[in-house]
């Protein structure tokens, strides 16, 4: 048996619960994983007030889509890792817990000299970095980017991938303090959007990538900036779903509008992906060029803590289950 943070029903943070659970078995294409630690993303959160589904290769009532650990055991058809292997992962779910099992091809080495702590961090942002600011959006070296707010896991990691690759980075965070960590991690100026509205920050048609994660009332002002031949990649709309678009505008400018969600997205298309990330990101991780940034680390049975923090927005960086 194992430990695990459970969601003993949908609703606040409280309701995440440790319980003992079996120790789950590999699939023929999987590794167990003894997890040490355990990175915490809004989709948890989501996932625990009932809005965000587990797919059904899940489990259904444990969050956590990344972890770090040792593989203790692997499927018959598993050639890449053995016992004892150190790895971080991505997962549909299931990672706030003592054990899980991962497609032992959505996994990577820890990089040399890192902990599990940090590794933990890597798997849900990195993918979804790579993914949407450099396969969908095809960001270049010299191009300039504007991430919305930078101070979180997603945007940290955002800012450092996109600087490490050439990229001119702006973004917008919360208060001074959040700015001035944006500006460590590489970005070349931070709004604070409490202050100042970031459409007057900078000029129009000056942007050509837009990373977003606010949807509705961004997107006005997001399109205003953005310069012909520009891209606006969604990663959430936390602010609202429906926007007003005047196509023909979008015509004239050549704008690309796209975005994604990684969770549900095939294992073939994840294992493709974690090789994209392993080719490109990786040697950067290993460089000190892209490097997680922990706020706090929570152990495994106050988890909801955790997620009371991540809810406050009262954080820089990741936050993190320690097993």
């Amino acid at each position: 048996m194992m430990r695990a943070s459970v969601i003993s029903t949908y609703g606040p943070a409280g309701n995440l619960r440790v319980q003992q659970r079996p120790i789950p078995t590999p699939d023929r294409g999987q590794v167990l994983i003894e997890v040490r630690a355990a990175g915490i993303n809004r989709p948890d959160v989501l996932q625990r007030m009932g809005k965000y589904p587990a797919p059904p290769d899940a489990v259904p009532d444990i969050p956590g889509l990344e972890i770090a650990g040792t593989v203790v055991a692997c499927g018959s058809v598993v050639d890449r890792w053995v016992p004892g292997d150190q790895v971080c992962a991505l997962l549909p779910g299931g990672g706030y817990a003592e054990y899980a099992t991962a497609d032992a091809l959505h996994c990577l080495p820890i990089p040399q000299g890192m902990d599990a702590r940090h590794a933990a961090c890597l798997p849900e942002t990195v993918f979804t970095v790579w993914h949407n600011l450099f396969q969908l959006a095809n960001l270049q070296s010299g191009e300039t980017v504007l991430v919305h707010g930078g101070s979180g896991g997603i945007g940290t990691t955002a800012i450092q991938l996109a600087s490490a690759m050439g990229a001119k980075v702006y973004t917008t965070a919360g208060s001074p303090q959040k700015c001035a960590f944006c500006e460590l991690q590489g970005a070349i100026r931070c709004v604070n959007y409490n202050e100042q509205d970031f459409r007057d920050a900078f000029a129009v048609g000056s942007i050509d990538v837009v990373l977003d994660s606010i949807g509705g009332p961004y997107f006005e002002r997001n399109m205003a900036l953005l310069a012909d031949d520009g891209r606006m990649v969604f990663i959430n709309a936390v602010g609202g779903r429906q926007v007003r678009l005047d196509v023909l505008a979008l015509m004239q400018r050549r704008i690309t509008l796209t975005g994604s969600t990684l969770r549900s997205r095939s294992n073939a298309f994840k294992a493709a992906l974690r090789e994209a990330v392993e080719r490109h990101v990786w040697p950067l991780v290993a460089a000190g060029q892209v490097q997680p940034i922990i706020h706090e680390v929570f152990p495994l049975a106050e988890a909801h803590r955790a997620h009371e923090r991540m809810e406050s927005g009262d954080f820089m960086g990741k936050l993190v289950l320690d097993m």
